[in-house]
């Protein structure tokens, strides 16, 4: 890639890097050589591609929303689907190369840290498929939210750990992977779950995940022999983000957007915005530099989002960069246009998108009127929403759904 061409090893203008104790250098020395020897091998990406064809189901499809097209008269609105990947959602491309990866170090056990669970469910089953054991660590907070995810790795053989540090969300299940790892390092691999952490974690999660954009690019190419205009996606740590923009970064006609959790809204205190509200500031925690949304001490800062998988309080040092550059814009979604655009999204397509997802939603229908009608704009569904059904019940204040959790409850009592 140009735009990254000239910048040192492991650094993304002034963030990335790797901070991390001195016994885990070594370890991350043997995981980024190991990386570096297969990412140009062709035979170890066809392998890789290979595996996510005959088990995963790629490629997953570049579906036409013909009912929202015509529903806002703008540009066209394709839906890359991610969502039809098996285990529900994007994450199950990075996990499987990272699998090849510890193959190849003879690794036998496996950690990861899950927000909304996919990253979870997606090692769960990824170590199922390999034979290695799984450790996934959670927030306490997120596994009450997010229950359904729980109880399907467990079921895959997974041990899952309720993490009740700090404000027991992601940023905290991660803190506890980074103290497994640390002592266990010798026969357990960290299957970090988005483009975040010490080098060289966020090139080699955005490797694989760049299998969204490089079937983007081939299947408008196939279909309507033009690049897309724009490509929106939402932003957390940034695996699908990274993921749907990685192959047209160096086409700077094809606008690129992230969208962060608005929670709550701007001057609210409830978010999880760390660069469209402006509230992050550069620092070093977790092993890497980046934008982190914390005090004038330094400190972490409490985080918000209706989404557990935007709910963390730093982001890429690739996105940072990129941002700080003009190649991506950021914006955010509150909940209650998550919601609303959840229900669009739903009702006029037939399609369920994760509440992650919808915060892309969100921004592409704010930003509508913006297009015109030869415009082709492109939402990466990063993940079904099955598995938010009870934050989306109790968002919607469905009295039936309510009623029937209660008694549901209830008869589990008796």
């Amino acid at each position: 890639m140009k735009i990254f061409k000239g910048l040192p090893e492991g650094y993304y203008g002034e963030y990335g890097g790797r901070y991390v104790p001195e016994l885990l250098i070594p370890v991350l020395d043997e995981l980024r050589d190991c990386f570096n020897s297969v990412k140009n091998d062709k035979a170890f990406f066809n392998e890789y591609y290979s595996l996510l064809k005959e088990f995963c189901g790629r490629e997953t499809p570049l579906t036409y929303a013909k009912n929202l097209t015509e529903y806002f008269g703008k540009g066209r609105i394709f839906i890359k689907r991610e969502d039809l990947n098996h285990s529900g959602a994007h994450k199950i491309n990075n996990v499987m190369g990272q699998a090849l990866i510890m193959k190849k170090l003879g690794k036998t056990r496996v950690i990861a840290e899950t927000g909304a669970g996919q990253h979870g469910v997606a090692t769960a089953v990824m170590a199922a498929k390999m034979g290695f054991d799984a450790t996934i660590y959670m927030g306490a907070e997120d596994v009450a939210r997010q229950y359904p995810n729980v109880f399907w790795m467990r079921n895959l053989g997974a041990k899952v750990v309720a993490v009740e540090d700090g404000t027991a969300t992601l940023k905290d299940a991660i803190n506890e992977s980074m103290r497994d790892w640390a002592s266990n390092f010798e026969d357990t691999h960290y299957c970090l779950g988005t483009t975040c952490g010490p080098h060289p974690f966020p090139e080699m999660v955005t490797y694989f995940q760049s299998v969204i954009s490089k079937e983007i690019k081939k299947q408008l190419k196939e279909r309507e022999n033009k690049l897309p205009d724009r490509v929106y996606a939402c932003l957390g740590g940034g695996s699908n983000s990274m993921g749907a923009f990685y192959e047209f970064l160096d086409d700077e006609s094809v606008k690129l957007i992230g969208v962060e959790a608005g929670g709550k809204g701007e001057g609210s205190g409830m978010h999880a915005s760390r660069i469209a509200y402006k509230t992050g500031k550069t620092g070093v925690a977790q092993g890497y530099k980046t934008i982190f949304l914390q005090n004038e001490e330094g400190q972490m800062m409490d985080t918000w989002s209706i989404s557990a998988g935007l709910d963390y309080i730093g982001v890429s040092p690739i996105s940072a960069y990129l941002s700080d550059i003009g190649r991506v814009n950021v914006e955010a979604a509150t909940d209650e246009e998550v919601i609303e655009a959840f229900k669009l999204v739903s009702r006029k397509e037939g399609i369920i998108p994760a509440l992650e997802s919808s915060h892309a939603f969100a921004a592409m229908i704010r930003d509508i009127e913006k297009t015109g009608k030869d415009e082709i704009i492109v939402v990466n569904m990063s993940g079904r929403g099955d598995k938010d059904i009870f934050n989306i019940g109790e968002a919607l204040g469905d009295a039936d759904w309510m009623k029937f959790v209660k008694e549901r409850g209830d008869s589990y009592e008796r």
